[in-house]
């Protein structure tokens, strides 16, 4: 009987969960008092694309209800870690920006959590962490196909 389980598939999903699990775990400690990842990655998107994003774009772009991207957004409004504004053009619709304030406590919590990460990178080795990116990347973007 198959009951439609592949062992590879079992095998690699559970490696990247556990792995997303003990990233996370890792960033989160490091995060500034009161940061939550969520706030890290908006803010991390944000000064990574380096222009505004509407709040429906954002949740799209992390896979989250509008309503989840609203919450993360007034906790990051509240902490001055971003801007938001109205849309000249269409006063339905605003704009967020990251604010000088945000940009601070994003690069604190990069230079908190990247030495980490790169002991991690340098005891696998680049070489390998290189040859894995294509295929961690094409499984991303299977997922989001999907």
């Amino acid at each position: 009987m198959n009951d439609g389980s592949d062992p590879l598939a079992a095998a690699l999903f559970a490696e990247v969960f556990m792995a997303d699990q003990l990233a996370r775990n890792v960033v989160s400690r490091a995060l500034p008092k009161g940061m939550e990842i969520s706030h890290f990655s908006v803010l991390n998107h944000l000064a990574h694309i380096g222009e505004e994003r509407t709040p429906a774009q954002l949740a799209a772009t992390f896979h989250v209800t509008r309503g989840a991207m609203t919450n993360t957004l007034s906790k990051l409004v509240w902490a001055g870690h971003i801007h938001i504004r109205p849309d000249w053009d269409d006063a339905r619709r605003k704009f967020v920006a990251i604010s000088p304030a945000g940009r601070q406590a994003r690069d604190a919590a990069l230079a908190a959590f990247m030495p980490v990460i790169a002991d991690i990178v340098r005891d696998i080795g680049p070489e390998k962490i290189r040859a894995t990116l294509p295929v961690l990347r094409e499984l991303r973007a299977r997922l989001e196909d999907s």
